[in-house]
């Protein structure tokens, strides 16, 4: 079935035809089919269903390149605890991991699905889920077996922070994820990422559980610079990561080297907005020329938010982002951080991933913080 929807006021297509004006998008067969101005629409003899867009923008749908969704318990008290002053520490994961370990698996499959139509309802079409909340074999493979039902998007984060029964041999929990725990995860991931941390892993257990993780066809990705600077990024770069998440405390060198590189920086305003950390300068990182994507980081922990127009206002509003850079950020860049060329933009040959707004313009997604601008979402040319 073909879809047309015409009259749209303002088109943003990620790719070099621009932002159109008084344009049209016909889908066919879960991609886009053609693009253009409303009065230039191809003859299809077969006919297609018309709807009219009456002036409103349309945007890709947004793609959440970091997402934890897979997950039990709630992490409530430990946010009013850092409003009234307390730090944020990444050791607070393991309250979240007893309560995974202890959750059924009916219980975790409909919680992330609820999480799922969410992020479909605020315009995310695509997301990647990681692990993370296991850290044992049993439940780290349940947790990506699950993800895997719901996105092709799914990371092995068996690194996150070594589990209480390690604390005190924390390489021996490196030999245990890179070994049975990777050969349980692996058939069911895309990626492999590690928490390149204090308090969580080293530089030197990150390249160990980032080899061991390709070595089995994972394509890495790293946690690194959340908490202060480290050798993570660099190392993530060498080691050909698509994309280096957080980076709130960045050197002049890391950014050199991200500018040089392929990776993608992944900004998450909804950490620091939860943990009160300072935001990233990311238009310092622009202007150097790193590649940047925009992602909620959905957790029980430091980002229990999913919604991208509220990431996207927060970065225009105190990361420095103009509002079309931050539309980007949340659409092709997370494409780029997903290494995908298949979404994130509007072209032909694209998937069929549409949000239309119900505003004139996508500058609205950060001049209207807060309100529910998302008319219509199509997935794969399937109004969700």
């Amino acid at each position: 079935m073909c879809t047309l929807i015409t009259n749209i006021g303002e088109l943003t297509t990620n790719t070099d035809a621009g932002m159109l004006r008084d344009a049209a998008v016909l889908m066919a067969d879960g991609r886009i089919a053609w693009v253009g101005s409303a009065d230039a629409v191809p003859a299809d003899p077969a006919g297609f269903a018309e709807i009219d867009a009456d002036g409103r923008a349309v945007i890709p749908g947004f793609v959440d390149s970091h997402s934890h969704i897979v997950f039990g318990g709630d992490r409530a008290a430990e946010f009013e605890a850092r409003m009234a002053g307390e730090k944020y520490a990444a050791g607070g994961i393991r309250s979240t991991v007893a309560a995974t370990r202890a959750a059924s698996e009916d219980e975790l499959r409909a919680r992330l699905r609820a999480f799922i139509a969410e992020m479909r309802a605020q315009g995310t079409t695509t997301v990647e889920v990681k692990s993370g909340y296991g850290l044992d074999i049993e439940t780290e493979q349940r947790l990506v077996r699950l993800a895997a039902e719901e996105t092709d998007e799914v990371t092995f984060l068996g690194a996150h922070v070594v589990p209480a029964e390690y604390a005190d041999d924390p390489d021996g929990y490196v030999d245990l994820v890179t070994g049975p725990m990777l050969d349980a995860c692996a058939p069911h991931a895309r990626w492999i990422d590690v928490f390149c941390e204090t308090g969580a892993f080293t530089v030197e257990q990150s390249r160990r559980v980032l080899e061991a993780g390709t070595a089995r066809g994972l394509l890495p990705r790293v946690h690194a610079g959340q908490l202060g600077q480290s050798g993570g990024v660099r190392m993530a770069i060498e080691l050909g990561a698509a994309s280096v998440d957080h980076g709130t405390y960045l050197s002049d060198e890391d950014i050199e080297a991200l500018a040089a590189s392929d990776t993608v920086l992944t900004l998450l305003p909804g950490v620091e907005f939860s943990t009160r950390q300072p935001y990233p300068d990311a238009r310092r990182l622009i202007d150097a020329g790193v590649t940047v994507a925009l992602a909620c980081d959905t957790n029980p922990g430091s980002s229990f938010t999913s919604s991208m127009p509220f990431c996207i206002a927060v970065a225009v509003r105190d990361m420095g982002m103009t509002p079309v850079e931050a539309l980007r950020a949340a659409t092709a860049g997370g494409a780029a951080a997903l290494r995908r060329d298949d979404i994130g933009i509007i072209a032909p040959g694209a998937r069929a991933d549409l949000v239309l707004l119900d505003a004139p313009s996508h500058v609205h997604l950060s001049y209207r913080p807060g309100v529910p601008l998302v008319h219509s979402v199509w997935k794969d040319g399937v109004l969700a």
